[in-house]
Formats: structure tokens, C-alpha cells, sequence
């Protein structure tokens, strides 16, 4: 099967949730003996520097990227509230990314376009001009509940309120219109392919996880008692207001019955608020230069999140490396866990400092837990399991 994987940033490197998601099922599909091309945007954010990717990618997937302009514009952010479309998607739309699609299409014969995000929908029409393949939609997440989440959560500014309100409902209805534009749809969980289907979606829609190449042989490295983590890239909003919350609401009481415990926060593009903050036992890391090993030096991860949509990829990184992850009821949504065994759920800051207090005074229980989110990674999100589900639908398109 030939296909191409139209993406909103590069997959390579895999350093956030996003790009090892896009970056993971390519791989499957190569793996399984498939030849994919990767046709992305890039941006300051994320850049793309060819001359620093492996030989052996390059060789892969024959990358080509445009880059895009990504930096916030208020006037047109505005601009876009008050007229009913969404800004999210049209900072996408570049007539540069529409005439490579058009090359790339004519150079080869594709069965399969997988489109990576619902930023990228105004290139369906190009696709369907200049190509006979199937369209896929590969979605981390519900773009509008994202945005519903974030504005339910806002209590303080009346403005980013209102703004946040705004862009859900744009978003929502641009879901609403284009959903079935795709031929499939493969939502990362179940919960998402349910609120896809809600919204009218008539095409297959299918959860699947994130695969994960399991590491045989874990990093050599002496894990710090009475440690927890955050990991996670800070410019993403849910991130940020999870976090906040976390040292603002949470912190203080998880201190008064575990005072020796120590936070490290570690992630890219964290802000002044986080590196100038002044928190007892709490360590700024901003990025780390080695993810994994960072994870595999701390006990337990800690994800606070909010808002947010899809499947925190993040956490299934940890509990593949055997990590004791906490978090709430909205940052594990999608994931086959089972609270208390794999993983435990705390949706307030009572609930946070009791299951810290647990874990942190009983190791054999929290080693446990542990143990048992890597067996469930094991079992559940191997990347060519996850990538043949996707191929069986793509098969069935094809010879209906």
C-alpha cells in the first residue's frame, strides 16, 4: 500500500505526544511493509532541519515540509470570532502547501492520503482533484472540546472567557460540516470516536490507541525517592492551566501530609511564570535533553490536566516505562486503565494528596501499579497492532 502522511507539524523528531503519535504509525505501517511519504507543515514552533534528520528517515519516508506562519495574530484571531470561522484552521491554509500537495500527488500514485489533523480539511478538495485515494483521518483529539474544557475552566477573565467560548463553538461547527469529508476517521479512543459520531459522523469511525515500541532494556539510571514529574510541552494550553492549578490549588496540601516529596517540571517552551516562580520543593527544569531517562530518574508522574481532548500520549510514554502515573478523570480519558490497579485518578487537590501519601508510603504499592501500566502497554498499544487495525479498514475501502 502507498501512502501518504499529510501532517500539521513534523512527526520527526518524536519529542511531544503529537508527533510520536503521527511519528509511531508511520512507522507501523512501515513495519509492516508498507511505503509512506510524509508531507508536513513546519513552523518557528516546530521547525524542520533536514540536514539534522537520521539517513535512514530521510530514505523512509522522503520527507518535504512548508512552512507556515503559526504566531498568534490578535486582530485576525478576533477577526475570525466575530465572522464565524476558525482562525485554528486557516492559519493553515498556504497556497505553497497547496501546489507541493498537487506535485506530490502527480509524482506518484498514492492509495491512501492520511490526513493527520482537522487543520489540514481545505486540502481535501485538492486530494480529491488530483488523486484517486482514499482519504484517512488520523485525529488526536475533538478540536472543540479542547476549547469547551478550557472556557468551562476560566473563571477569572471575562475576555479570555468569552474568546474561549467563541472559538469552541467555531470549532464544533467546522467539525460538524466536515467530518464526513474523510472516507475513515480514526479517533485515538473510543470516547472520541462516540463524540464524533454525536456529531453526525456517517463513515467508519474507529478508536484507535497510540502504539509504542516498548524498550526491552530501560535506561541505567538511579530513580530519586519521594520524586514527582510533569512532562509536557508548556505552549500547549491545557498544559500550562493544568500545571498552574497544580501548584496554585494542589501543591500546598500534598506538602502538609508528604513534606519531603520534591516536583520537577520538565518540558519545551516553559514560560516566565513557571522558570520565576517561587515554590517550596519545586524544580523548573524547563527542557530535558533525554526524555526517557529523565521519566526513568523520577517516581511518579503527576498529570493535572483540566481540559483537553484525544489521548495524553505522554502518560501511556510513562506507564510504558513502568512509571506510577497519577492524574485526572480528563487526562486519562481514552485510556483502558483500571484506577488503582494501573494508574490512580484524582480529580481534586484532597484526592491528589491522598494518593501521593499512598504511594509515597507504601513503595510496594506503588511499584505495583507500576508493573502493571507496563503490562498494560504491552498489551494493548504495540505499534504494529495498532498500525494493522488501521490498515485492515484502509484494505476494506479499497476493495469495496
Amino acid at each position: 500500500m502507498n501512502i501518504l502522511q499529510l501532517c500539521y507539524k513534523p512527526p520527526y523528531p518524536a519529542t511531544d505526544g503529537g508527533t510520536i503519535d503521527m511519528y509511531s504509525i508511520g512507522q507501523g505501517f512501515v513495519n509492516l511493509g508498507h511505503k509512506v511519504k510524509v508531507l508536513t507543515f513546519y513552523s518557528d514552533k516546530n521547525p524542520f532541519q533536514k540536514d539534522t534528520l537520521p539517513q535512514n528517515y530521510i530514505d523512509t519516508y522522503k520527507p518535504e515540509a512548508i512552512y507556515v506562519d503559526l504566531k498568534p495574530n490578535v486582530f485576525d484571531a478576533l477577526l475570525y470570532v466575530f465572522i464565524a470561522r476558525s482562525y485554528i484552521v486557516e492559519r493553515f491554509v498556504s497556497a505553497r502547501m497547496k501546489n507541493k500537495l498537487i506535485s506530490v500527488l502527480q509524482q506518484d500514485n498514492y492509495d491512501i492520503v492520511q490526513i493527520e489533523s482537522i487543520n489540514l480539511v481545505p486540502y481535501i478538495p485538492v486530494i480529491r482533484q488530483f488523486s484517486d485515494a482514499k482519504i484517512g483521518f488520523h485525529c488526536p483529539n475533538v478540536e472543540h472540546l479542547i476549547w469547551q474544557r478550557i472556557y468551562r475552566n476560566e473563571k477569572r477573565n471575562i475576555f479570555k472567557r468569552w474568546y474561549f467560548k467563541n472559538t469552541a463553538q467555531n470549532m464544533k461547527y467546522y467539525e460538524q460540516n466536515h467530518i464526513n469529508d474523510f472516507d475513515v476517521v480514526f479517533p485515538v479512543t473510543d470516547v472520541d470516536a462516540q463524540y464524533f459520531k454525536q456529531l453526525g459522523c456517517k463513515k467508519t469511525c474507529i478508536g484507535v490507541p497510540i502504539g509504542f515500541d516498548i524498550l526491552e532494556d530501560l535506561p541505567d539510571v538511579m530513580q530519586e525517592e519521594n520524586s514527582l514529574f510533569h512532562i509536557g510541552s508548556m505552549n500547549w494550553f491545557p498544559n500550562e492551566q493544568g500545571i498552574k492549578w497544580f501548584l496554585n490549588e494542589v501543591w500546598e496540601k500534598i506538602l502538609q501530609t508528604t513534606p519531603q516529596v520534591k516536583l520537577y517540571l520538565a518540558g519545551r517552551h516553559m514560560s516566565l511564570y513557571f522558570r520565576n516562580g517561587n515554590w517550596k520543593n519545586v524544580n523548573v527544569m524547563g527542557e530535558v535533553p533525554d526524555s526517557t531517562l529523565f521519566m526513568c530518574s523520577k517516581q511518579i508522574m503527576v498529570v493535572p490536566l483540566l481540559s483537553g481532548s484525544g489521548i495524553r500520549i505522554k502518560i501511556l510514554e510513562a506507564m510504558s516505562l513502568s512509571k506510577t502515573v497519577v492524574a485526572t478523570t480528563i487526562a486519562a480519558e481514552g485510556i483502558m486503565y483500571e484506577n488503582g490497579v494501573n494508574i490512580l485518578i484524582a480529580d481534586t487537590p484532597e484526592e491528589f494528596a491522598a494518593a501521593i501519601k499512598k504511594l509515597i508510603e507504601d513503595k510496594e504499592y506503588c511499584r505495583q501499579i507500576g508493573e502493571n501500566a507496563g503490562k498494560l502497554i504491552k498489551e494493548k498499544y504495540d505499534t504494529n497492532t495498532v498500525a494493522q487495525q488501521i490498515i485492515d479498514e484502509y484494505e476494506k475501502l479499497l476493495n469495496a
